[in-house]
């Protein structure tokens, strides 16, 4: 297996619509029985992560978003980790240079390797970068912080 291979399906996210994570609560705390981690400070009351068996492996129920001109883009994604912070940084580099390859399987983007990710900011997150494969599905990858 190369280093900079994900060991991990750390999480999978999954969108709900604005106003319904009453619902959500209900069906996969309630129902299904999942336990509830803390969400990012700011980030509560606008998803819910839900801790599958005794952890790590999460289900995020977060709203969808919706563009400004009432798009709906989804936020749809897995996150796949990684061993460490050095492997990350590899696969990241791997993923980008691909990309500006510009090959028929290259990622249609990637977060640039020492720039900013694309996702949410806050403390709670672990280091991470974000890419959407060639056929336009988001992935997220993360690694544990040093």
């Amino acid at each position: 297996m190369a280093p900079w291979t994900p060991t991990l399906l750390q999480h999978v996210n999954l969108p709900v619509p604005k106003g319904t994570l009453h619902l959500a609560q209900e069906f996969y705390g309630s129902v299904i029985g999942f336990e509830n981690d803390q969400v990012p400070q700011l980030q509560k009351n606008i998803l819910l992560w839900f801790r599958i068996g005794d952890g790590p492996q999460q289900i995020h129920v977060a709203f969808e978003n919706i563009s400004p001109d009432n798009e709906v883009l989804s936020s749809r994604h897995p996150c796949f980790q990684l061993p460490s912070q050095d492997a990350l940084v590899q696969l990241q580099t791997k993923i980008y240079e691909h990309k500006q390859s510009g090959a028929k399987s290259a990622a249609q983007s990637c977060d640039r390797p020492g720039g900013e990710n694309s996702g949410s900011k806050g403390v709670e997150y672990p280091t991470r970068f974000f890419a959407t494969d060639y056929a336009g599905n988001r992935l997220e990858f993360s690694a544990p912080k040093a």
